[in-house]
């Protein structure tokens, strides 16, 4: 994988937090803080990116699945990535 499908995936991602906002969720602001934080640690190249991605994924899995699934995608991505 490459670094156009991370950022794919990072718009994907940003799309799911969106169209939560027009829902109105509560948990918005702390989709915002996690997007900010994998785009600053991917561009960084930081190598504990994925571990704290893992972490947060377990926070979201219930309730957005979606997202969920994403954030899994990017974890592989970044792990092919080397990163």
């Amino acid at each position: 994988m490459s670094r156009e499908q991370l950022e794919s995936l990072l718009s994907r991602l940003r799309d799911e937090v969106a169209a939560l906002e027009q829902r109105g969720a509560a948990v918005q602001p702390q989709l915002r803080a996690l997007i900010d934080d994998i785009e600053r640690q991917v561009a960084a190249e930081d190598t504990t990116v994925t571990g704290e991605l893992k972490r947060r994924v377990e926070a979201f899995e219930v309730e957005h699945p979606r997202i969920t699934a994403i954030l899994n995608d990017m974890m592989v991505t970044l792990s092919n990535l080397g990163i």
